[in-house]
Order: C-alpha cells, then structure tokens, then sequence
C-alpha cells in the first residue's frame, strides 16, 4: 500500500468548517489523526500552543522556510501559515490516515509533493451561510470578513482542482462523506 494515501489534505473557504468537520470525524474515528500547522497569526481565545497550532514569530517562521521544515505555506490576511514537515513525514513513515487542514493553494503544493494523497474541497452551503459562519465566529472585524468573503469566492473556482468535494450543509453528514472517500480511497 502506497502510504501516500494515508494523507487527506482538507482544504476549502474560511468559514466552510474545516476544523468543525475534522474534530467531528476525529472523535468519531480516533486513528485519524491531524498534523498542527505553524503559523504567526495570534492565538485566539482557548487556543493552545501545539494543539491549535505552533505559534512562531516571523523570524522563527522565516527560518523554518529556510531550513526546508516548511512543506507548503501562504500569507493569509497578513499571516504566515504553513505545514510542517516532520508533522506528516512521521505520521505517514507510521501508517497513520493523516489530515492536513490548509488552503486552497496550499493543498496544490501538498498534491505535487505527494501526488497520491487524497484532496478533499469543503464547500459551504451558500455564500450567505459562509457569511453567517464567519461572523458567528466573533473573531474577525467587519473588514477581515469582507477579505475573507472575496478571497472565498476565488478559492471556489480551484475546488474543480480537488479529487472530492463535499458540501458542510451539516457537520455530521459531511463527516460520514469525508470518512467514506478516505476508506475507499485506502482499499482502492
């Protein structure tokens, strides 16, 4: 078995449930697991260093690019986010079904390093209910969810680019659908 397809990338617009629908498949299929992405953004509330994320400064972000520990990245709204290296080279030498939670361009550049993962689009409902997530979320300004609303739309035109998509319309549901593709795609 090719241990590429243990690797999910999930990927889709702020606000479509990324994480929502990840932690509703991880508690439900506690084998899968979730690498931690670093980024330079702020923790929000409840946040926790290595759970949520590994919180690094610029610098400490730039010199993790420079040492080649950083698979993919992006600059989102002013912040660096990216993948770790050692977060899915360890979890795959293992065997472990992998989720990598990224963007949209990110999950391109996963694809060319590891053609065989398994890349997945979460779509929202509609734009309103996107719009109505993003503010419900409470953490964003009027502004950071205009940008956020206008770079969904572009991100939408590259989910044809994606093996699966799936509509969040309900996070239990899109859960089930995300856990059926990655077990077809491990027996296949």
């Amino acid at each position: 078995m090719n241990k590429e397809r243990f690797l999910v990338v999930v990927s889709g617009p702020s606000g479509s449930g990324k994480d929502t629908v990840v932690s509703s498949l991880r508690a439900t299929h506690a084998g899968i697991e979730r690498t931690v992405s670093v980024t330079t953004r702020g923790k929000r509330t409840g946040e926790q260093q290595g759970v949520d994320y590994f919180y690094a400064t610029q610098e400490q972000f730039a010199e993790k690019l420079a040492n080649n520990d950083i698979l993919e990245h992006t600059n989102f709204c002013g912040n660096y986010y990216g993948t770790l290296k050692s977060e899915v080279d360890a979890r795959l030498e293992n065997g472990v079904t992998t989720i990598l939670i990224i963007e949209v361009e990110g999950a391109g550049n996963i694809k060319k390093i590891y053609p065989d993962c398994t890349t997945i689009f979460i779509k929202p409902p509609s734009e309103e209910v996107l719009e109505q997530r993003l503010r419900a979320r409470k953490t964003d300004s009027d502004e950071a969810i205009a940008k956020r609303l206008e770079r969904s739309k572009q991100e939408l035109e590259f989910s044809v680019d994606f093996d699966f998509n799936v509509i969040n319309d309900t996070v239990d549901v899109c859960a089930v659908d995300i856990y059926d593709i990655i077990s077809k795609r491990q027996s296949d």
